[in-house]
């Protein structure tokens, strides 16, 4: 390495902020926005009545989401040849939580770039393990949402969900499929090079989506995002009185379909980044319509849901992006302590 060059690491480092600030501004603005149409008075006063505890509890939760989830990333490493375990799996496996407020997530393929620094693994080869991630994460959504619907009124947006997991599953593991989608590729003006890579990530994500290790990836999501519905559950639970809405409007199943509903709408809407606007607006819908069931005060419940949903996703999106950030840097310590120090040229 060059006196010029800097480690993989560090090069993302420019990049990242770059995006991490586009993120925050623009959640800014959604959020002003909502603030706006919600009243900022009733809001701010709907913010104040949170208790404290409430906000810890749902952070605890995010956290302990990520941890269950973890088994599938290494997993996944094992299957895709990766040799990166322990401390270092972990530290990798969180960076990629830093540009979660990216459409579709996609910006957590940062962590093949983490990878190839680790322990070369190509990142043709480690880039699938972002989407069966998503993929399971679709499905561990869709499992909750099919457990605790009792009604159809949204049904389009889950039925969309599921229509396009499954025609990337289709595309994934038919190998015909993949060798028509290659052999197009190759064809094609600038990206035809491509299609040796794009024949290795899709044998990759083959070995990640097989039906033998499809049910227990999607097992892993669905108890990690139901831990951050019980987190929301908590947070909106915590504004009304002791016994009230527990039977009607905010039980934990409405909670868990509100979340997961919202989730998988923001996922759909893959230009949204981690769902911005489109999450919030629906969680604030489903809330508002359970506070009305659970008989708070009319005048009360646009501001009540929409701080509940601000205050869910501070501690679930924007956690996530905090937790990652501090990985990220973790990472970097750790690589730069294992980096031999460059020695000092003659004469200095």
């Amino acid at each position: 390495m060059t006196a010029t060059e800097q480690p993989p690491e560090r090069a993302e480092a420019p990049g990242l902020r770059r995006r991490v600030l586009v993120a925050v501004v623009l959640g800014l603005a959604v959020y002003a926005a909502l603030a706006l149409w919600a009243d900022l008075d009733g809001l701010g006063e709907a913010l104040r009545a949170i208790p404290w505890w409430a906000p810890l509890a749902a952070c605890s939760l995010s956290l302990t989401n990520y941890l269950v989830r973890f088994p599938r990333w290494q997993r996944y490493l094992a299957l895709t040849g990766s040799k990166v375990r322990g401390w270092s799996s972990l530290r990798i496996y969180l960076a990629g939580l830093s540009l979660t407020v990216s459409p579709g997530k996609v910006g957590e393929a940062m962590k093949s770039w983490l990878l190839r620094a680790e322990d070369g693994t190509p990142i043709a080869r480690s880039a699938p393990i972002v989407l069966a991630e998503r993929l399971t994460d679709l499905l561990g959504f869709l499992v909750l949402i099919a457990l605790t619907s009792t009604a159809a009124d949204h049904a389009w947006i889950s039925g969309a969900a599921l229509a396009l997991t499954a025609g990337l599953l289709v595309l994934v593991g038919s190998r015909g499929a993949s060798s028509l989608v290659t052999r197009t590729v190759a064809r094609l003006p600038l990206v035809g090079p491509m299609a040796g890579r794009l024949e290795e990530s899709l044998d990759a994500s083959r070995r990640l989506l097989s039906p033998r290790e499809l049910p227990l990836a999607t097992l892993l999501a669905a108890v990690g995002w139901f831990l951050e519905c019980l987190a929301c559950w908590i947070i909106a639970r915590s504004v009304l009185p002791p016994g009230v809405g527990l039977v009607e409007g905010l039980t934990l199943a409405e909670v868990t379909y509100a979340f997961a509903l919202s989730a998988v709408a923001g996922a759909v809407v893959v230009i949204a980044p981690g769902g911005l606007g489109v999450t919030e607006g629906l969680l604030t819908g489903l809330l508002e319509s359970g506070y009305r069931a659970a008989g708070l005060a009319s005048g009360a419940i646009r501001g009540t849901a929409l701080s509940v949903t601000l205050v869910t996703r501070l501690c679930t999106l924007w956690f996530a992006m905090a937790v990652g950030l501090l990985a990220l840097r973790w990472h970097q310590r750790a690589v730069g302590s294992r980096r031999p120090a460059q020695p000092q040229a003659e004469g200095q």
